[in-house]
């Protein structure tokens, strides 16, 4: 049984889990994205989509305006802005699920969450940008510390770990202790062991197999496994075709004790959700 946890958020509310697995959509607003090559870049398409992920099942909307696919270059600030306020603007008032802000610099945390977000996913575990976590302790949102080992451009050409799991334990207590240190609760806090990010395809299978490791830290677990490179190279699938064997690895992450799972086809997963959570409670 995965342990129950409640995450507070700044609006007062709060996230409960353990109970059932939270299913966060994702909502791309890039021109390069992995995933669905832009689909939902121009804003009026982004915010059609979240409303319809809504409909679909997604407890939570995560919008995202840079891309950190592997090999992607750093964007500025302004860029991102540009991409993702228009979307938070266009969602306010008209979406009920708490909406979360993948971004890694606190210029785009604060002015996301000035405009109705109240998660903040940081891909760097506060590595790139410590001033992530000041914002979240001030404005009282929830906090994403997600592992990556180096940075996007060049994370796949890493020697691969010696022994992973060490790595992500070493540095995810960095970054909690550095996000207590500065103020953030540990009911504000989630980690995500990051699959795909400077893992080898048998780093990522055992991550999944292995998520017991990371129930030391007492903090719930989002895994992310969405149509993710891993998968096609076991399936021989391209990002598009990768639904099944992304149902697959969500399954089995939720066997293994993820309490939030991070999607981008909402209402598939959310069925493979409500299934694998119903086995597990039988």
């Amino acid at each position: 049984m995965r342990k129950a946890f409640v995450i507070k958020l700044r609006d007062g509310s709060s996230i409960s889990l353990g109970e059932r697995t939270i299913v966060v959509g994702v909502l791309n607003v890039t021109p390069d994205s992995f995933s669905d090559g832009g689909r939902t870049f121009e804003p009026a398409r982004a915010i059609a989509r979240a409303l319809e992920m809504e409909e679909e099942g997604a407890d939570i909307i995560e919008v995202g305006g840079e891309s950190t696919r592997p090999g992607s270059v750093r964007l500025p600030a302004r860029v991102e802005l540009s991409r993702v306020l228009p979307v938070l603007r266009g969602l306010a008032g008209r979406l009920h699920a708490p909406v979360a802000i993948d971004t890694y610099k606190s210029e785009v945390a604060n002015a996301a969450i000035a405009e109705g977000a109240s998660i903040v996913n940081d891909v760097s575990a506060l590595r790139f940008d410590p001033l992530v976590a000041d914002v979240v302790r001030r404005e009282r949102a929830a906090l994403v510390l997600m592992h990556m080992r180096g940075e996007p451009e060049t994370m796949q050409a890493l020697a691969p770990s010696p022994d992973i799991f060490a790595e992500i334990e070493s540095d995810l207590d960095v970054a909690i202790r550095l996000a207590e240190a500065r103020g953030v609760g540990r009911d504000q806090i989630i980690i995500d062991p990051g699959i795909g990010f400077g893992k080898t395809l048998d780093q990522n299978l055992a991550i999944i197999n292995h998520l017991d490791r990371f129930e030391a830290f007492d903090l719930p677990l989002m895994i992310g496994t969405s149509r993710k490179s891993f998968i096609g190279r076991l399936t021989g699938r391209v990002e598009g075709e990768r639904v099944m064997g992304t149902a697959a690895s969500v399954a089995a992450a939720i066997i293994r004790g993820a309490h939030i799972i991070r999607v981008h086809d909402v209402k598939q997963m959310v069925e493979v959700a409500r299934v694998t959570d119903a086995l597990l409670s039988g």
